[in-house]
């Protein structure tokens, strides 16, 4: 059968950016009139296939306090859809972004009355998704609540539920999540704890739950509850312990017992002493005693002045880059896309340096803090070199938490979740993250681990590594989704020999040099495409370009070979030569974005999303293609599409990304290319210029620089670069270096409607 995809969002982001004319601002102070918290909607995304939640988070935090509609499937791999209009609870762990659900944990509900919770099944995944809504509707307590009555922005998250009648808030700062709850007068004080809770591949396997004698502010008994929740799913060994405090004493409570299982409680509260419940949460992967370390009973916080806290922290974070337009919207991409990029990686060890591996071993951290979360095939690509030029600190801690990682797994990463390794999509791109941050200037990690690290995963057996080794490619007749596996461990394998050259290991530089033109193998210059090739050499037929077939017996991952073809960063003009020259080569570049969107097979995969053509925005194989344009001398043909991209793809609406948003990623490709850059090859050390938006973009360095970006004439129409000057010199290529950025200094681009002559 024959799909077509078509992006639903290209005339709304049309209307969104190209009908209002780019002004240059009247003087920097109107700019920056309002919090640049004001123009982050935690919203966008929360729709379509954007898969972002709208709760309460702080940078890097360890909760993601959010509202749960209790649906598995894959629009809900959040745990929130704004399609939906009931709630459960609001779990405490939330994933940004991604295609696989799990998390969720620790759901608490405000309730006016008391339940039967005897009714409550507990989640399993194999109810994914055929008895989803049958799931939901066993919960007695669900309520329904209406977007008119919500509320989010960055670090608080409001929403009034209709039925038990309670506005419900939520704040949060690194290690604690704050509830605030006001009851109608006179109602009954209630809250329901339900560990049973689980979304798509998540099943609990032990649960438990009591009231500790521990004191709140070492005065008053009886507010404390702490348990576990254990489970599996996407995260193999995922342990959750948490302590829970409540700001009155618990009146009555009620546990539902199943054997040696505790998996829901409900606790009340003296209702005559106010209307206002403050719950406070903090969950560890070791101990209750490390939950309760990190909740810190002697906190004596207001609810109010943790949500400030929380939005005094964004507010600096976002002013690492301050833009300058006159129009709203775009302030508003801008700004949510920022805010998007600092919600993952998570931090993972408790206050006290201490997390859970996935063997059960408890690491110590010695100087560094441990995060999770780590969408290393999405993130290598922008976000985590968005991260080490904004934060080469968070940048250095990551890598220190990936080489934990490795002494358990033995190997490095390929995808972290509550410390588990998931080894989710393809390629070890760990290895750009570390050697793209060493090679920038992070060094206060252990180089010497990491490369070995390095050259262990890359010389193993596991992952089609061991057929690598023995064709020089991976043959589809001995692994699934052998082209786009081969691509990325070429690329890997570059990676690895950049590092060993700045260590001074010729033979491993070598090595890896030539490993790292794999690509050759599979690329046809009879149809252009990069093709499978059986292991005896023979390509696979038929040979259909928009195939697709969903992660099996395919050559692609999770897209075609129009959308795979073109991953060779570490060498764009051996990739020029292979098409045989720059005119073939951008002929066929062209073509990807003008040819039909139509997708064919029986089992297409539902990541094809943001469709220009065969171009595919909403997933990360496609990001750095239109910035091939530059290596092929035809920079004009950059601007040109990354200027249709960034029209297109992204808007103010909760469907604002064209596809999932993955942990920054998709958010990190707008901020970069927003502002003019991109780093293409980010382990290169260079920045394409691309199609800025902005008259004015600022990058306030973590070295006490800035580096300023200036477009005169910018405006929807004048999209192509007519010149360009590098702190008043005359530029005469297509990218800047990250030294030169981080030198500080002004480039200068003058913007035309029209490209150049003879470009």
């Amino acid at each position: 059968m024959i799909r077509k995809y078509i992006s639903s969002l290209a005339l709304l982001g049309l209307m969104v950016t190209s009908c209002q004319e780019v002004k240059q601002p009247t003087t920097e102070q109107e700019t920056q009139q309002k919090p640049l918290t004001t123009y982050v909607d935690p919203f966008i995304g929360t729709g379509g296939h954007g898969h972002t939640y709208p709760g309460a988070t702080v940078p890097f935090g360890m909760l993601q306090v959010s509202p749960v509609n209790g649906i598995s499937g894959w629009d809900w791999c959040s745990g929130y859809h704004h399609s939906d209009t009931l709630l459960i609870g609001f779990g405490h762990l939330s994933l940004s972004g991604t295609g696989i659900g799990d998390l969720n944990d620790i759901l608490l509900m405000p309730v006016n009355k008391e339940y039967d919770l005897s009714q409550l099944s507990t989640g399993k995944k194999d109810q994914y998704p055929k008895a989803a809504l049958d799931f939901r509707n066993q919960v007695p307590y669900k309520s329904r609540y209406s977007h008119q009555n919500e509320k989010a922005e960055p670090g608080y998250y409001q929403v009034f539920l209709e039925d038990p009648k309670v506005n419900a808030e939520l704040t949060a700062d690194q290690y604690v999540a704050y509830h605030k709850y006001t009851y109608q007068k006179g109602n009954t004080q209630s809250v329901i704890l339900n560990l049973g809770f689980a979304i798509n591949w998540d099943s609990p396997t032990e649960m438990f739950i009591q009231q500790s004698n521990r004191k709140l502010d070492g005065q008053n008994d009886g507010n404390i509850i702490t348990g576990h929740r254990f489970s599996t799913g996407w995260a193999k060994n995922q342990k959750v312990f948490f302590a829970i405090a409540f700001s009155k004493p618990i009146k009555d409570l009620q546990l539902q017992n199943s054997g040696k299982q505790i998996s829901s409680g409900q606790f009340f509260f003296d209702n005559s002493t106010g209307e206002e419940l403050v719950v406070r949460v903090a969950v560890s992967s070791v101990s209750e005693e490390n939950a309760l370390a990190n909740l810190d009973l002697y906190d004596k916080r207001t609810f109010a002045e943790v949500r400030q806290k929380a939005h005094d922290t964004w507010e600096k974070h976002l002013s690492s880059i301050e833009i300058e337009t006159p129009v709203d919207s775009l302030k508003t991409i801008f700004y949510t896309a920022l805010y998007h990029t600092q919600v993952a990686p998570v931090t993972f060890s408790d206050k006290n340096g201490q997390f859970r591996q996935q063997n059960d071993e408890i690491y110590t951290t010695k100087d560094f803090t441990a995060y999770s979360t780590l969408s290393l095939w999405d993130t290598f690509r922008a976000e985590n070199p968005l991260i080490t030029l904004l934060q080469p600190k968070k940048s250095s801690d990551i890598i220190s938490s990936m080489l934990a990682y490795s002494d358990v797994i033995n190997k490095l990463p390929v995808w972290t979740l509550y410390g588990n390794e998931t080894d989710c999509m393809t390629g070890y791109h760990s290895i750009p993250v570390i050697v793209e941050a060493y090679l920038k200037g992070v060094r206060s990690f252990d180089a010497e681990k990491a490369f070995e690290m390095m050259k262990k995963t890359m010389m193993g057996d596991e992952r089609g590594l061991k057929f690598y080794k023995q064709y020089g490619y991976i043959p589809y007749d001995k692994w699934d989704e052998s082209v786009t596996i081969t691509l990325e461990y070429a690329y890997d394998d570059w990676c690895v020999a950049q590092m060993a050259k700045a260590l001074g290991k010729t033979d491993d530089y070598e090595f890896f040099m030539k490993r790292s033109e794999a690509y050759k193998h599979l690329f046809d210059p009879t149809t252009g495409f990069m093709r499978g090739k059986s292991a005896s050499g023979k390509w696979r037929e038929p040979f259909d370009p928009k195939h697709s077939n969903h992660r099996e017996a395919t050559d692609y991952t999770e897209g075609n070979a129009w959308q795979h073809s073109w991953f060779v960063p570490q060498n764009p003009q051996g990739l020029i030569e292979a098409f045989g020259g720059k005119e073939k080569f951008t002929t066929h570049l062209e073509k990807l974005f003008t040819e039909s969107s139509e997708i064919t097979g029986d089992n297409v995969s539902a990541d094809i999303t943001g469709l220009i053509g065969q171009y595919a925005h909403g997933n990360e194989p496609s990001h750095h293609i239109a910035y091939l344009f530059n290596k092929a001398g035809e920079p004009h043909r950059t601007q040109y599409w990354v200027n249709e991209i960034l029209k297109t793809q992204y808007n103010t609406t909760p469907n604002g990304y064209s596809g999932n948003e993955d942990c920054g990623q998709m958010s990190a490709w707008y901020v970069w290319s927003s502002i003019g850059l991109y780093p293409m090859n980010p382990v290169s050390g260079e920045y394409e210029i691309g199609r800025p938006l902005f008259p004015k973009a600022k990058i306030n360095l973590p070295n006490g620089k800035t580096f300023t970006i200036i477009a005169e004439n910018v405006s929807a129409e004048n999209m192509y670069i007519q010149s360009a000057t590098l702190n008043g010199k005359p530029l005469d290529r297509t990218f800047i270096t990250d030294e030169e950025l981080k030198n500080g200094g002004e480039l200068k681009l003058v913007m035309k409607s029209v490209a150049p002559t003879g470009k």
